[in-house]
């Protein structure tokens, strides 16, 4: 799988809505605005992974339409293996269970980056995600948290605050 719209062809060929592809747009505007702030403080990161990972992230709303709309966790590993039925490398496959299982230990940055742009993507503000990501920016970094902490606290409020604004483009 190469980029986003091929992400978006296979999901489409899967049966997704297009709600749920607008959903994971919308989510991946949020994911880009992170990508460009990672790259402005010179993160190494796959951003392959970061931008495919969200594409994904909610292919299970396929098989369980439902939690589009109300709470449910039956999404998460039914898109894991319907995405590694269809070939989906696993490590990206896993964003489909990682991005709501962000707690657990042993989620990558860009795991973790995926989950935090489905947060984000609507205003919401996680604040236990969110360190995580300053804390494993500032590892690879070789600084303490404080020393970025700022510059992504910043950046999460400003994505946070267009939040309403994608919220009302997901309607379709």
């Amino acid at each position: 799988m190469r980029d986003r719209a091929n992400a978006a062809a296979m999901l489409r060929a899967l049966g997704a809505s297009e709600r749920l592809l607008r959903h994971l747009q919308l989510v991946g505007e949020a994911a880009d605005a992170l990508m460009a702030v990672y790259s402005g403080l010179q993160l190494h990161f796959d951003a392959r992974l970061i931008e495919l990972g969200v594409a994904l992230h909610d292919a299970g709303k396929i098989v369980h339409p439902e939690e589009l709309d109300g709470p449910g966790s039956r999404h998460e590993p039914a898109g894991q293996a319907l995405m590694l039925a269809n070939g989906v490398p696993p490590a990206l496959a896993r964003c489909c269970v990682s991005h709501a299982a962000w707690q657990d230990p042993g989620n990558s940055f860009e795991e973790l980056s995926v989950a935090l742009a489905d947060k984000l993507w609507k205003g919401k503000r996680e604040e236990a995600l969110e360190l995580l990501v300053i804390d494993m920016a500032a590892a690879q970094r070789g600084q303490a948290r404080w020393d970025v902490f700022t510059t992504l606290d910043s950046a999460f409020e400003d994505i946070a605050a267009s939040g309403s604004e994608r919220l009302r483009h997901s309607i379709v």
